[in-house]
């Protein structure tokens, strides 16, 4: 299969990745050769990484199979990974849809509207395929939909998945889908109880993987995500459903402060 991934961030790479790993031809597009290069390089980082741990056994042949070109025309899959942004995405697979006119348009976000995405696209080639970070690794993808999609194009989404070895949950298209909405819900909550002095960072974490066999806790999960990036999904979240999604103090003020996680070295915890 011929695949597009735009973006070459965290997201975007992981994705190039994963397809490259499971024998794709990738297109990554980015917004400038300058980006364009930096993706690629990230992706060439992360396959190294993979032959290090003895997951692919040339990291070099899997690399030559990505291109920075212009996306072909006879790609079946595009999927978007640029920031959370309606409009941003919409021109970005509207441009997409024109070039590659068979393609499956996919879009990566963890909370916006699919129906308002695909306003103005052909509805019936878009959906959500919500990958997690990091996407080589983490076996589940969350499939969208939205009332104009084809189910063939659900089922093809759904197929090229499973094939790279995920696990595959459909949503009705809903503020924050199923997964985005229950770990923003468990995640503020967190920062709630971090902000009444309820418990340590390090023991509502500890709490949650003893108590409830989660492989980390929120607030490490929050570090990882990015609490600039959980701070935008929770504000999305409460404007759509409502103030129990409402972002605390807490949080709003480590974002002003640039404590945005791992990306950082700071977060709730120090990295």
């Amino acid at each position: 299969m011929k695949a597009v991934v735009i973006g070459g961030g965290t997201m975007g790479a992981g994705i190039a990745h994963l397809l490259l790993a499971h024998g794709h031809e990738v297109t990554l597009s980015e917004a400038d050769a300058e980006r364009a290069e930096q993706g690629s390089q990230a992706v060439r980082r992360s396959l190294g990484r993979a032959q290090e741990k003895g997951k692919l056994a040339d990291a070099d042949a899997v690399f030559a199979n990505l291109s920075t070109a212009e996306p072909p025309a006879d790609a079946e899959l595009v999927v978007e990974a640029v920031p959370e942004n309606v409009p941003l995405k919409q021109k970005v697979l509207g441009s997409a849809a024109e070039k590659c006119p068979r393609a499956v348009l996919a879009s990566n976000t963890s909370s916006l509207s699919i129906s308002e995405i695909a306003a103005g696209l052909p509805g019936e080639r878009v959906l959500g395929m919500h990958f997690f970070n990091p996407v080589p690794v983490q076996q589940l993808v969350e499939l969208v939909h939205h009332e104009g999609v084809d189910p063939a194009n659900v089922a093809k989404a759904r197929t090229w998945a499973e094939q790279m070895g995920k696990t595959v949950i459909e949503v009705r298209d809903s503020p924050g889908f199923a997964t985005s909405r229950l770990g923003v819900a468990v995640g503020m909550e967190a920062i709630r109880m971090l902000e009444e002095g309820v418990a340590s960072a390090a023991d509502i974490d500890t709490g949650m993987k003893l108590g409830y066999r989660w492989p980390m806790g929120p607030l490490e999960l929050t570090d990882l995500v990015g609490l600039d990036v959980r701070l935008a999904i929770a504000e999305h979240l409460a404007a759509e459903l409502g103030p129990r999604f409402e972002p605390p103090r807490l949080l709003r003020d480590k974002v002003a402060r640039g404590e945005l996680g791992k990306k950082t070295g700071q977060g709730f915890f120090s990295w």
